[in-house]
């Protein structure tokens, strides 16, 4: 394998690294605010992922969406559920232990299933009806294909907006 480092390649690792490091300090930080911070920094570093890709517009719709909408309502459901300032050090327990051993034999089984499948090549055409643009053929296909699952993503959205609500208010009342 001729490996070739070139700008878009150095870009890719730099924005894996960066993935991988906002990941890893989501599940290390104990306060739920750092959480949905460092969730946004995965969100944008993907999207610089698709910008190398060549996709510009889904790179423009993960920030709008993600880094804007999702961890927008994520702050706003942990502003309203009132999470405590202070939590309980970290401790090693066998749950804990077995949860971890567990999680990486799943990423080794995860490995060796993706690496030892042959994936089928399919041409990525999405200039569909006589020159089109790639939005208006992206657009095309979520609503007129996926318009139902598309409705219910945002009605999950507003059920667990909703949720935080309510789960807001009975703690308010019982304090």
């Amino acid at each position: 394998m001729n490996f070739v480092w070139n700008g878009p390649m150095i870009a890719f690792y730099v924005l894996a690294l960066s993935v991988l490091g906002a990941g890893i300090l989501m599940l290390s930080v104990r306060k739920v605010v750092y959480m949905a911070l460092s969730i946004g920094g995965v969100f944008i570093g993907a999207a610089g992922i698709y910008i190398l890709l060549g996709a510009e517009f889904v790179a423009v719709a993960q920030i709008l969406i993600y880094v804007g909408a999702i961890t927008i309502l994520m702050m706003f459901a942990i502003m309203l559920t009132n999470h405590k300032a202070e939590e309980e050090p970290f401790r090693w327990t066998v749950r804990n232990a077995t949860a971890a051993v567990g999680s990486v034999l799943l990423a080794l089984v995860l490995l060796a299933v993706i690496r030892s499948t042959t994936w089928p090549v399919q041409s990525a055409n999405l200039n569909l009806n006589g020159g089109n643009s790639n939005p208006v053929a992206i657009g095309l296909v979520m609503f007129k294909q996926y318009a139902f699952p598309f409705e219910l993503v945002s009605l999950v959205l507003i059920v667990g907006l909703v949720g935080a609500v309510i789960l807001a208010q009975e703690r308010k009342e019982e304090e």
